[in-house]
């Protein structure tokens, strides 16, 4: 179970403005805080002898490290005057996650999330019994958009045998079924409900091969190595037909700020993570009522510092 959000937060000062940056080291791509510690210790040089945003495509590889470096190079550049890097953040349908657990569990916390204004869902489910979860869930939110996140825990037979009753239960979509490098299998399946790559999808590069594979894309900073890539991500898959999904890992409300300048080019939103903290930063996200999640306020990224 997971305790304790570890992020790495990059400051970078220009006379008296400064911008920030934060991204969430991830042990599945081999970071730890310390690698991506090292990282920007790395680039600091380059970043402090007048490297900008492009030439960080070419010093780091997509990672933590290079979205932290480049969300504090966006905010500082906004705080200099210079354009935001998309739409003007604005409150957004996020999708409210439930996490793995018995079928009991998972029905009596969709209640609870539907009671508490979500209009999307987002349930976690491994290969144990997968149906009778989503059946439970189902009953108790029997009227909102539901999305399925396997985390690539599911093999072929088990996406193929689910397809009635994912059909039949209206699942949105269903996330990463398989391993990333495992997915080549996907090619060709005739599938009731559409598949979203997230593991399988870092960077624009990746697109080529995914294009007969998966119909939505999942586009998280901390995969693309911040929102330079990112906007150029969703604009190559929208040119390739995939729909866009805006994702986050669990991290405080710093580093969703960014993403929710991109969060108005995606289909699905799921900015949730800062709402798992018991603590998180001053100015951060708000859950309204009517479902709507109210991005962070701009002193905390890409406005005027007090």
């Amino acid at each position: 179970m997971k305790t304790v959000a570890e992020v790495v937060t990059v400051e970078l000062r220009q006379g008296a403005v400064t911008g920030r940056g934060e991204s969430v080291p991830y042990a599945r791509y081999g970071e730890t805080p310390e690698s991506v510690r090292g990282q920007v210790v790395t680039a600091a040089a380059k970043i402090e002898g007048g490297a900008g945003r492009e030439e960080l495509l070419g010093l780091l590889t997509p990672g933590a490290a290079r979205n932290a470096i480049d969300c504090a190079l966006w905010d500082l550049e906004t705080r200099l005057g210079g354009p935001p890097p998309g739409p003007p953040a604005a409150p957004v349908v996020t999708a409210m996650t439930l996490s793995l657990d018995t079928p009991e569990a998972m029905g009596k916390a969709a209640r609870a999330a539907v009671a508490g204004g979500a209009l999307l869902l987002k349930a976690k489910l491994d290969a144990r019994d997968p149906g009778a979860c989503l059946k439970a869930i189902r009953a108790a939110a029997p009227g909102i958009a539901l999305i399925v996140d396997a985390n690539e825990g599911w093999s072929l037979d088990g996406l193929v045998q689910l397809q009635p009753l994912l059909g039949e239960l209206n699942i949105a979509f269903v996330e990463q079924p398989l391993p990333a490098g495992q997915d080549d299998c996907l090619a060709g399946l005739a599938l009731q409900v559409p598949l979203c790559a997230d593991e399988s999808c870092h960077t624009s590069a990746d697109l080529d091969r995914l294009a007969n594979l998966y119909s939505v894309v999942n586009v998280k900073l901390d995969k693309t190595g911040g929102l330079t890539e990112a906007l150029r991500l969703i604009a190559a898959a929208r040119a390739r037909g995939f729909s866009v999904m805006t994702g986050c890992m669990v991290c405080t409300s710093l580093g969703v700020a960014p993403a929710f300048h991109i969060a108005a080019l995606a289909d699905f939103v799921d900015l949730d993570g800062p709402l798992w903290l018991s603590e998180d930063r001053s100015g951060g996200v708000q859950m309204r009522p009517d479902g709507l999640l109210v991005p962070p306020e701009p002193v905390l990224w890409g406005g005027i510092r007090e």
